[in-house]
């Protein structure tokens, strides 16, 4: 009999408790059964400790509940494998043969596949807006909308919570042993949900990489099973305060609050989980992010303390049933904790080469262009972020930002050239150059707060008219992502807006390279950047010459450049056919479609910017997935708070 089975039996099993309960459960039922014969109104009861409350059942839920979320990883980890397995193998059968020699993996996929990506996994909730944020004003912030397979999953696991809260005994006459009931399986299933929500809560979350799902899907889900949880410990404080008032009133509530530990830190405990979900409404969150942030860490620690003081103090014997559980919370919040400051400490210290600096230059645009220097060497892969901290510039905040370029310091290593020669001081030896540093740098845009202050601060301390910028001590923590690999398609569209370019340039380099060396199997490589004006470009010039000057460049990479408000139309000149500039926005759909006629191989389209462009992209993608069409992927880069 498995576990499932056990927990259904022991609920439903009312006849022969003793068989299945532990000593204190089974005094905790003697009692229930006694006071609730003859629909006995004995009130005091039930509104404390385990009276009442069906605990097999309620472990039964928490079994569920459990495995049902493992089932749905377990599910994503499977697909996920099949995808890099897939990938692997195009990669090895194509990076080989030019582009024209990929129609099997330009074409061949299940015949269904695009229905379901332009349905399901590539559609936005409805209609076309996912990540535009819903403006009620320029001060006013509602967010974004969750994609319809996203609206799937939290509507299944929201559903399943409801009906896990109201499988309730309805046919109890006594009132006070139901709201009992109540109490113990929303309490329950509040501390069952703040497993996974604190999981889901880190940067550092193992399932990141494990499932190659990105940051921005689990911090959706964890607001979502934050709303949950604060609406389930409601329900428990309501169910308990009706009993606890019919017994002795509001003046037994405060006499519990104030002088009972167990009662006082439950109240505790609820009211932070209130405010932090008041803090979280999104007007509020988007208006005092940097506020909201710190804020949140510190209720949240402390609504955990108060959690655990509830369940030690409980009257029962040993406490509730569910210490094991607040003690597994406090250890993977603090694990992930400890995971950051490891991070920090590796990457920014060498006992050769000190502590990490950065060179800052205000650019035009009120943009700065951020390069760090860390004292030993970091693998950075193309589409990776990393958390930033400077010093005088509210130094206790951290943010994210995509790296867009890396330079690494080498130094010559002599190794022997056999065992022989180790040791014995011969010059029979030859030279390698090993790493020992890196170079990380960054586009950042000035908006409001922590950027707004960066760029001013870079723009007082500039000193040097010949290269304006200031050098202060910084603090890298990552990388974080870089899960998509484009390496085995043979065509990729590169879409960006704005300061986006950060995250799309790293690629154009890898594939740029990885064309030359014969490393990948991309063909075509397509980058289409929308700015405000020409002196955008100014942002990643340097960057954008070394890769221009790459070997075998121009068979491979296609750029155009779209300027939306040009100041002077003689701006507008294209270099060469490979480099082109056009005035005002693109036809996304049109533009696209040109694409995928010329396509190579499978294709990945991709897109980094705002909100609006990206659903503009996201929408044409939708539409080129027809039946028996070609493979077309779909990528966003996005990190919506």
């Amino acid at each position: 009999m498995d576990i499932l089975q056990r927990r259904r039996h022991a609920a439903l099993d009312f006849n022969n408790p003793g068989d299945h309960l532990t000593p204190a459960m089974q005094i905790r039922n003697e009692a229930t059964s006694t006071l609730t014969e003859g629909a006995n109104p004995t009130i005091a009861p039930f509104n404390t400790g385990l009276n009442g409350v069906n605990q097999p059942m309620n472990l039964l839920f928490r079994d569920t509940l459990w495995l049902s979320m493992g089932a749905v990883a377990i599910v994503v980890l499977g697909v996920r494998i099949i995808e890099l397995s897939w990938a692997k193998l195009r990669l090895l059968s194509a990076m080989s043969i030019p582009g024209d020699r990929q129609h099997f993996w330009k074409v061949k996929q299940w015949s269904w596949m695009p229905g379901v990506k332009r349905n399901l996994i590539y559609a936005p909730l409805w209609n076309k807006r996912h990540n535009r944020e819903i403006r009620l004003s320029s001060a006013i912030n509602m967010g974004t909308l969750p994609s319809r397979l996203h609206s799937v999953l939290l509507a299944l696991y929201l559903a399943s919570n409801l009906a896990y809260m109201f499988i309730l005994n309805w046919g109890n006459e006594n009132k006070y042993s139901f709201l009992a009931e109540l109490r113990g399986r929303s309490g329950t299933l509040a501390m069952v949900n703040m497993v996974p929500l604190i999981i889901l809560a880190g940067r550092n979350n193992p399932l990141i990489g494990l499932l190659q799902v990105s940051f921005d899907t689990y911090n959706l889900l964890h607001r979502w099973m934050g709303r949950v949880v604060v609406f389930e410990v409601l329900l428990h404080l309501i169910a308990w305060a009706v009993v606890q008032v019919a017994d002795n009133g509001w003046a037994g509530v405060k006499e519990k609050t104030l002088n009972d530990r167990f009662i006082g830190s439950g109240m505790v405990g609820t009211a932070t989980l209130v405010l932090i979900m008041i803090l979280s409404l999104s007007p509020i969150r988007h208006a005092f992010y940097e506020t909201f942030l710190n804020t949140h860490i510190i209720l949240a620690f402390v609504s955990f303390g108060a959690t655990w003081v509830h369940c030690v103090t409980a009257t029962i014997e040993g406490g509730l049933p569910q210490i094991p559980w607040i003690i597994g919370i406090f250890s993977v919040w603090i694990a992930e904790r400890l995971a950051r400051m490891f991070r920090l400490a590796y990457c920014n210290w060498s006992r050769a080469r000190g502590t990490t600096t950065a060179f800052v230059e205000p650019m035009p645009g009120e943009t700065c262009r951020v390069t760090l220097s860390l004292p030993r060497y970091v693998d950075v892969q193309p589409g990776t972020h990393a958390y930033l901290r400077f010093s005088g510039v509210r130094s206790w905040e951290n943010h994210p930002f995509s790296i867009a370029w890396v330079e690494h310091t080498t130094e010559d290593e002599l190794l022997p050239i056999s065992e022989k020669d180790v040791g014995a001081g011969t010059s029979r030896s030859f030279s390698v150059k090993k790493p020992v540093a890196t170079s990380v740098s960054f586009v950042i845009g000035a908006q409001s707060g922590f950027t707004r202050k960066l760029y001013d601060h870079a723009v007082a301390g500039t000193a040097d008219l010949r290269r304006p910028g200031i050098t202060i001590r910084a603090a890298f923590e990552g990388p974080y992502a870089g899960h998509h690999s484009l390496d085995s398609y043979g065509t990729a569209v590169l879409f960006c807006g704005a300061t986006g370019i950060t995250h799309q340039i790293s690629y154009l380099r890898h594939l740029v390279e990885g064309y030359a060396d014969g490393t990948v199997a991309t063909r075509r490589v397509v980058l289409v950047w929308i700015v405000r004006d020409f002196e955008s470009l100014e942002w990643i010039r340097p960057w954008m010459d070394a890769i221009l000057r790459l070997p075998r460049r121009k068979e491979i990479l296609h750029i155009k450049l779209f300027v939306t408000r040009p100041k002077n139309p003689r701006e507008m000149a294209s270099a060469s056919r490979s480099v082109q500039m056009f005035p005002g926005r693109p036809n996304i759909p049109m533009l696209l479609a040109k694409e995928v006629h010329e396509q190579q191989g499978a294709m990945c389209v991709t897109v980094c910017g705002p909100g609006g462009l990206a659903d503009d992209v996201r929408h044409a993608v939708r539409g080129c997935q027809r039946e028996r069409g070609t493979v077309i992927d779909f990528v966003e880069e996005s990190f919506t708070w």
